[in-house]
């Protein structure tokens, strides 16, 4: 598919961030990456938005990454979208029969027919040839919308009241039959997850989601609106990313919190960057990751580019690896993708054994959490982020939900377990408390 490319230059690329992300609201599909200046290897822009549906696929699981793989290589050309973690059912013959009340199809891509990069100080405009006429006047009202008008983000007490779907006493209880699970050597690590939700209750999915990237500034952050659906998501974790014949994965298992007090700060994630159980949990999803990534690999060519390094963000600090891999030429996008998925670190080892147990132990059916948001080049190189730290909204049923989780390993303390979860809701939940 043919596009029309023009780039810009502005005075201030911060403040047209902020512009492009408020022009953007008027559309009925927005999809919105931000690295938020984020120093990190791998970076193929500083933003992206994609609006405005020219065809899309959405589907349930049976046969996902098939009609993905058709559909991406009919359009050939840029696709948008998410693989939620349900598609794990047309990988591996296994189900998710849990409460779900956000509803979200499981898998869903679209064609943009206006998309806007941003790379350090260029703008690039890629429309569609049907709507290239409006490059022009669209920049041209972008710039001159004016953010000083825009009402600001107002912290105070909200009504909203956000249940547990799972109680401490029974988190308690579920982590410790993990735990059989692993004393008995059916699993060496699962990740449990739970989640916090909101019934009958509405909220302003723009305003809670740039008050949450505000308070985290995570590299992976992505605001999705398809129609009535939203997902604000404020992700730190990269699940795989392919360039050209490289593919890249970024897994994090490792939590701690950051600390005001600088030297206190250090300390915190010096003592992470040497807890034998968080660097025990990092290197067994590793391992997983080079077996996954040997599937499609080149023979010899998985290596871990970085083990176990602990990087700080505004909320957290985090331990996380890189492992790279090369692939044959003209090998199908989709099959490394299904290769893969679910990512290891939402997931456990051994993958599938670790799957059952956590579908038959949790409460709700996950969905788009611990799925990816991401998207497809014409050239067939993709990158898709880990959907955590996210709020998810279904606006006709009034339903929010966000879910946390952690890994369980046979270091595990359940109780500690629950406080970690708690370490990792803390910025949504306060954002949906606090935000007008």
């Amino acid at each position: 598919m043919q596009r029309t490319v023009r780039t810009f230059s502005v005075d201030d690329i911060a403040v047209f961030n902020n512009q492009l992300l408020q022009w953007s609201q008027q559309f009925e599909t927005i999809i919105w990456l931000d690295s938020n200046d984020y120093n990190q290897k791998h970076t193929s822009f500083n933003c992206a938005l994609a609006v405005e549906e020219f065809t899309c696929i959405q589907t349930d699981y049976y046969n996902g990454f098939e009609k993905l793989e058709e559909y991406q290589s009919n359009v050939n050309d840029y696709i948008f979208g998410y693989i939620s973690y349900d598609v794990k059912n047309d990988v591996e013959l296994l189900s998710s029969n849990n409460f779900d009340g956000l509803q979200f199809p499981d898998l869903y891509f679209f064609q943009p027919q206006k998309l806007i990069f941003i790379k350090d100080e260029v703008i690039e405009f890629h429309y569609l040839k049907m709507v290239d006429n409006e490059i022009a006047k669209d920049f041209e009202t972008i710039c001159t919308i004016d953010l000083s008008c825009k009402t600001r983000i107002k912290e105070r007490s909200s009504n909203l009241e956000i249940k547990s779907r799972i109680s401490k006493e029974s988190y308690i209880k579920k982590v410790t039959e993990v735990l059989v699970n692993i004393k008995r050597g059916n699993i060496y690590e699962a990740n449990f997850c739970q989640e916090f939700y909101a019934e009958n209750s509405t909220i302003r999915p723009f305003e809670v989601y740039q008050h949450l990237n505000e308070i985290s500034k995570p590299p992976f952050a992505a605001f999705l609106k398809t129609a009535d659906k939203y997902a604000l998501c404020a992700s730190p974790e990269r699940y795989l990313k392919k360039e050209h014949q490289t593919i890249i994965s970024q897994p994090i298992k490792g939590t701690a919190k950051r600390l005001k007090h600088v030297q206190e700060d250090k300390k915190i994630a010096q003592e992470l960057s040497q807890n034998t159980k968080e660097i025990a949990e990092n290197v067994m999803i590793v391992d997983l990751v080079r077996n996954d990534l040997s599937k499609s690999a080149i023979k010899g060519s998985v290596v871990v580019e970085e083990l176990c390094k602990v990087y700080p963000f505004k909320q957290v600090h985090q331990m996380i690896s890189s492992v790279i891999s090369k692939i044959p030429e003209n090998m199908a996008t989709t099959s490394i993708l299904k290769d893969t998925f679910p990512m290891g670190s939402m997931t456990g080892a051994p993958k599938i054994k670790a799957m059952e147990i956590i579908e038959r132990l949790e409460e709700t059916k996950r969905g788009l959490y611990s799925g990816a948001i991401g998207y497809f080049t014409p050239e067939n190189d993709f990158d898709f982020n880990v959907v955590i730290r996210s709020i998810l909204y279904n606006e006709n049923k009034q339903y929010i939900s966000y879910s946390v989780g952690s890994a369980i390993t046979a270091k595990a303390i359940p109780e500690k377990e629950y406080e970690e979860c708690l370490v990792k809701a803390e910025a949504l939940k306060y954002v949906l408390l606090n935000t007008c």
